[in-house]
C-alpha cells in the first residue's frame, strides 16, 4: 500500500491517490462490519423455560400461515378459558389483520415472529435489526401497542440476532417443550410430545395446523389435572 502511495505521488496524480484512498477506507469499514457481525456477543440470554419451582406451563404458537385454523384454536382456547402467547410473523399479521385483531380482543398475549422469516444467524446485524422492525411496526398498527417478546425464525440464537432484539427491547424467547407439528404427525403424537416432558416453567412450541386444534382440547385437559397453571408467556418472563 506505501509503495503504491509514493507511485502515485510521484506521478503527481492526486485524482487517483483520493480514489485510492477512498477505496481502502471502504474496505477496512467492511471488513470491521464483517468481523462485528462474526464476534458480538449476546447481551441477554434467551428464555427456554420460567420459573421451575412454579407448577406453570405457557402454551406459544409461531404463526406464520395455518390462518384457516386460528378460529378454532381461539373457539378452543376460550371454552377451556386459557390464553395462549401467539408470535405473529409481519407479513402474515399484513395480509390477515383482523386475525390479529381477533386474538388480541380474546385476551391472547402478541409477540414478534419477525417480518419475513429469515435464518437470523446467517444475515447481518442491519437485516437482524430491520426484520424486527418491520414486524413491530405492522404489530403495532394493528394492535396498538408494541410487542415486547420476540421469538427468531427456526429458534436461532447466535449472539448478532440476541443483542439486536435485546438492543430493541425485547425479550428473546425460545422453548423446552417441541411439539414438532409442522411436520404433520397425528394429534396422539403432538399429545405425547407435551405430557412426556411436561414440567414446571415448561415453554411448550406449537404451529396452526389441524394436528395442534385436534390435539389441544386433550393437552389443555390433562395439563390442568396434572395440577399445571397455564399462563402466558410474557408472565414466566416477568419472573425470570
Amino acid at each position: 500500500m506505501v509503495k503504491a502511495i509514493f507511485i502515485l505521488l510521484r506521478r503527481n496524480n492526486l485524482r487517483k491517490l483520493f480514489i485510492f484512498m477512498i477505496i481502502c477506507v471502504f474496505l477496512l469499514l467492511l471488513l470491521i462490519v464483517r468481523l462485528g457481525d462474526r464476534n458480538v456477543p449476546a447481551t441477554a440470554e434467551p428464555l427456554y423455560h420460567g420459573n421451575e419451582s412454579k407448577k406453570e406451563i405457557a402454551l406459544s404458537c409461531n404463526v406464520f400461515g395455518g390462518e384457516e385454523y386460528i378460529g378454532p384454536m381461539l373457539e378452543i382456547l376460550t371454552e377451556k378459558q386459557v390464553k395462549m402467547t401467539f408470535f405473529i410473523g409481519g407479513t402474515w399479521a399484513k395480509k390477515f389483520p383482523e386475525l390479529v385483531k381477533k386474538i388480541q380482543s380474546q385476551g391472547h398475549e402478541i409477540g414478534s415472529h419477525g417480518y419475513a422469516h429469515p435464518h437470523p444467524d446467517r444475515i447481518s446485524r442491519s437485516a437482524n435489526y430491520n426484520d424486527i422492525i418491520k414486524a413491530e411496526r405492522i404489530l403495532k398498527d394493528i394492535t396498538g401497542q408494541k410487542p415486547v417478546l420476540y421469538a427468531p425464525p427456526y429458534g436461532e440464537r447466535g449472539g448478532v440476532v440476541l443483542q439486536v432484539a435485546n438492543e430493541l427491547g425485547y425479550r428473546t424467547i425460545l422453548w423446552s417443550i417441541d411439539t414438532i407439528d409442522w411436520q404433520g404427525p397425528s394429534p396422539q403424537v403432538i399429545k405425547e410430545r407435551v405430557l412426556n416432558k411436561a414440567h414446571n416453567g415448561g415453554i411448550v412450541l406449537m404451529h396452526p395446523t389441524a394436528s395442534t386444534v385436534a390435539a389441544l382440547p386433550g393437552i389443555i385437559d390433562t395439563l390442568q389435572e396434572r395440577g399445571y397453571k397455564l399462563v402466558p408467556v410474557g408472565a414466566m418472563a416477568r419472573e425470570k
